[in-house]
Order: C-alpha cells, then sequence, then structure tokens
C-alpha cells in the first residue's frame, strides 16, 4: 500500500482560513454507501434518527504557541534573540515537549521569557525539539498561559495569517471541557447550542469522549510503504460511563457515529472484541484499508490533507475508491478543506476496508 495512494490534487483556493458562521452553515457533504448528496450541517437533525449515538471529543485546545525573547551574556554585551515556542505535549515531571523557531539560537541551561510572568527553562535540545520547563505549574500556568499564549493554528493557515482574537473563540468547540489539545477536534467546531438542541429534541444520543490532540496530527507521513509509518501517541479517556452508553446503542441497533477522527481512534482504540471499555492512557492506533471496524458505523469528519493519515482513515471506513469519488465531487463542488473547512458525513454500506 503506497503513499501515492492516497494523493489528489487540491487548489490552493479550497484550503479555509476562517469557518462559516453561524457554525452550522457549514456545508456537509454527505456520502451513503455509493451516494452523494450536498447538504449543510444544519441537516444533520434531519439526518439522524431516535437511537443514534453521537460521540464527541471534549478536550480542550490551549493556546500552545508563545512568543518570547531569550537574553544571553556575550563578550560583546547581552545578546536578545526573538523565539516561537509551540508546546506540543506534556512531559512527565510537569514538563513540555516543544517546537521552537529557532532551534539554534537556544542552549540547553538558558530561560525564555514569555509574557505574564511565565519564564521556560531549556532542559534538552534534540531531535528537532526542545524540553522545557517552566517558572508556574497547575492553576497559575493556565493562567499566564492564557495571557501569553496563542492558538495554534495549523501550519496551512499559520502560514496565511497570524491568529487573532477570534480564533480564540473559532478554534474552540463549544462543549470544549478538559484542557490538553494543542490542536482542536476539528469537525466538532460545526455544532453550536442551537444544533446540539435540536438534536437533543430529535432523539438523538451524546457520549463525550476526551482525546488531547497533539500536533503530531500534522506530521507528514514520509514512508511510501505506509503500513511501516508510525503514529505519535495522544492520551484520551473513555469513562466508565461513556464506555456502557455506547455499548447501549449497539446492543439496541443504533447507530455509533463519532464526530471527528479523533473520537473515532479513540472508541476503536478502547473497542477491544467489539465491546467499548473504560480506556485512559495513550493511544497509537493507525487506521488505514484493511482495518476492521469494531464500533463506529459512520463518521462526521472535515476534509484531509493529501498523503495524510487521516485520508487513510477515512479510506479504511467507506473504501479507497469511494473515497477518490467523494474527494473528487467535494473539489469540484468547491467544497473548503482542513480545519476551518466543511464537513462530511460518511456511512458505509458496510462496516470495513477494502
Amino acid at each position: 500500500m503506497n503513499l501515492s495512494d492516497f494523493d489528489f490534487d487540491l487548489p490552493e483556493g479550497l484550503i479555509a482560513t476562517r469557518p462559516a458562521r453561524p457554525r452550522s452553515a457549514a456545508r456537509l457533504l454527505l456520502a451513503e454507501g455509493g451516494r452523494i448528496s450536498d447538504l449543510h450541517v444544519r441537516d444533520l437533525v434531519g439526518l439522524l434518527g431516535p437511537g443514534d449515538r453521537l460521540v464527541l471529543n471534549n478536550t480542550r485546545v490551549i493556546p500552545a504557541r508563545l512568543r518570547g525573547l531569550r537574553r544571553r551574556q556575550t563578550p560583546d554585551g547581552e545578546s536578545v534573540a526573538k523565539i516561537e515556542v509551540t508546546l506540543t505535549e506534556p512531559l512527565p515531571g510537569g514538563g513540555w515537549a516543544a517546537l521552537v523557531k529557532p532551534l539554534r539560537k537556544l542552549k540547553e541551561g538558558e530561560e525564555i521569557a514569555f509574557a505574564g510572568g511565565l519564564t521556560g527553562q531549556v532542559d534538552r535540545v534534540a531531535d528537532g525539539q526542545a524540553q522545557l520547563s517552566f517558572n508556574l505549574t497547575g492553576p497559575e500556568f493556565d493562567d499566564a498561559l492564557a495571557v501569553a499564549g496563542e492558538m495554534p493554528l495549523p501550519p496551512y493557515i499559520a502560514a496565511v495569517r497570524a491568529p487573532d482574537a477570534q480564533d480564540n473563540d473559532d478554534y474552540q468547540t463549544v462543549f470544549a471541557r478538559h484542557a490538553g489539545a494543542v490542536a482542536a477536534p476539528t469537525a466538532s467546531l460545526h455544532f453550536d447550542a442551537e444544533l446540539l438542541a435540536a438534536l437533543r429534541a430529535r432523539g438523538i444520543d451524546f457520549t463525550e469522549v476526551t482525546l488531547h490532540v497533539g500536533a503530531g496530527t500534522f506530521l507528514p507521513v514520509k514512508v511510501e510503504d505506509v503500513t511501516t509509518h508510525r503514529m505519535h501517541a495522544e492520551w484520551g479517556e473513555v469513562t466508565e460511563s461513556a464506555a456502557a452508553e455506547i455499548n447501549a446503542t449497539k446492543a439496541a441497533g443504533g447507530r455509533v457515529i463519532p464526530v471527528g477522527t479523533t473520537a473515532l481512534r479513540l472508541i476503536e482504540s478502547a473497542a477491544a472484541g467489539g465491546i467499548v471499555k473504560p480506556w485512559r492512557g495513550p493511544t497509537d492506533i493507525f487506521i488505514y484499508p484493511g482495518y476492521r471496524f469494531r464500533v463506529t458505523d459512520g463518521l462526521m469528519t472535515n476534509f484531509h490533507l493529501p498523503k495524510s493519515t487521516l485520508l487513510m482513515l477515512v479510506s479504511a471506513l467507506m473504501g479507497q475508491e469511494s473515497i477518490r469519488a467523494i474527494y473528487r465531487h467535494a473539489v469540484e463542488s468547491g467544497y473548503r478543506f482542513f480545519s476551518y473547512g466543511d464537513a462530511s458525513l460518511l456511512l458505509p454500506a458496510s462496516k470495513g476496508g477494502t
């Protein structure tokens, strides 16, 4: 299975840099078996029915991008360098792994000063990343990060424009509860309070799980044989009550439909043997064609990057030829792609890959 099997041409003009407003006004491509329909996210109310269950990722994105100054005394006087830090994942002991620009400006033991009274010490530089420990912890760290940090917009948006105050709302779901993600579960960005209320009134059930999305979600696949790719690990939790709700829906014959690939990967990780069990810890599950889904009956998701693991996941769910047709239709119909783009509702004729 080659990386080139998951490539397609995407016009740059289809990459969204701002979301639709209101959120539920985004377009929705419905792919049901071999049929494609052009709708809007607000139409979910008529597409789902009593007994169906949507699984939502309630992670909260932290303002993980920081801009600071590194000061160093030299024989010629004080040397000052501007440093940009993007936190990628928490480390045991309270530190953080981080991407740093420019990394060559840092030495182990140096400090970087940020706004809000926050400083970070460089504990280690290796493998293209830095490990930082901060002068603040717990709620004090969270408060300082809220002052000093910016929303960590994906590279394909950040290359076009800088984050602004609007992104603090746009890049956060309305049901975000547990802080820890450095990227948004973007399919969930399409939901607003009105849509959630309408779905509940229709008799559609909800289950919340937590997967803290990491920066690795944007890392490219670098191997030609995709089966040898190693996924980044992300921390997640499926509570006992969440597992029971999903299992009850399956037992009653209802459909379990994750909202986003993050929710899907988590419940599939927790569903060894076809029964979802409570889960707490890292998952590096890699889903590509040939995977047999354990509990997932459909998926709501945005449109993904060429050659990405997320495109491989949806190909596993719908079949590679079907996904090629879906993405060809999306491009020809002007759907907006990636994190702030439009959505799809993928309902395979039968579970499993091709």
